[in-house]
């Protein structure tokens, strides 16, 4: 099996290294990360200005491949031609906090994830709910590297990806594995408004981190719990009750 692993965090993250050395026991790797952060990147494809793909090293001295474009972009770059060898399943991650809820429409992780679904390829997302630099990568990653060759062999629907969210904490503490349906979140944004030397103002999007509705069931609600949340998203967001009842309307 060839995987591709890829993440929004940049190259020289250390939950991508602790990923790839994870699924390096599963099948052939190849990395082709963002050279620098794209968290909350949502799903781009860039079109208005040029693509870069250079080698870089990793921290344990493989090779891998860096672009200067957004994690959905290393995704379709690998599989238009950049990657010669057909790839079977894409990893993203290991983001160092947890994708939830709505989070997966802006998560640069999730998203990479997404543009390897649609490319007909098994596709995996994996968090880990970090609150800050104690991130611990290890269950997560040998987590995600047994939920892989799973899916290897049992297969996924076409067009669907898994969103996993490990807790931050070793094995022994983690209460079990839960498949879970999206929860809902909680966003605290704020507008915080600033002016330039030139007297012009500016804006940046700030406020406390999110929180959630912890309902039994969600992905909230299992990593509130310390379970490790499985949650399947497939891509086809048809609205199929809506479609019904606006077949119904008078046109």
């Amino acid at each position: 099996m060839h995987i591709l692993v890829t993440n929004d965090d940049g190259i020289g993250a250390p939950g991508l290294l602790a990923l790839k050395q994870a699924l390096s026991q599963v099948g052939k790797v190849t990395v082709l990360a963002p050279s620098h952060n794209w968290s909350a990147s949502g799903h781009v494809k860039t079109m208005h200005k040029p693509l870069r793909v250079e080698p870089a090293r990793l921290a344990d001295g493989t090779m891998a491949l860096a672009t200067n474009g957004a994690p959905s972009d290393a995704v379709a770059l690998a599989f238009l031609g950049i990657v010669e060898e057909p790839i079977d399943m894409v990893v993203s991650g290991i983001n160092p906090t947890a994708n939830l809820g709505h989070d997966v429409t802006y998560s640069g992780t999730v998203t990479a994830a997404m543009e390897g679904a649609i490319a007909g390829a098994l596709a995996i997302a994996v968090s880990l709910d970090g609150q800050g630099g104690d991130a611990d990568y290890t269950f997560a990653a040998q987590f995600t590297a047994r939920l892989a060759q799973r899916i290897a062999q049992e297969g996924l629907p076409p067009y669907t990806l898994l969103n996993v969210n490990v807790p931050n904490a070793p094995e022994e503490e983690i209460a079990g594995v839960l498949i879970t349906r999206q929860g809902l979140r909680i966003y605290r944004d704020q507008l915080v408004r600033r002016v330039d030397p030139r007297g012009k103002p500016y804006y940046w999007i700030g406020g406390d981190r999110p929180t959630g509705v912890p309902e039994e069931g969600t992905d909230i609600w299992a990593l509130a719990h310390n379970y490790v949340s499985i949650t399947p998203l497939q891509l086809d967001l048809t609205a199929y009750d809506l479609m019904n009842r606006l077949r119904e309307w008078d046109w």
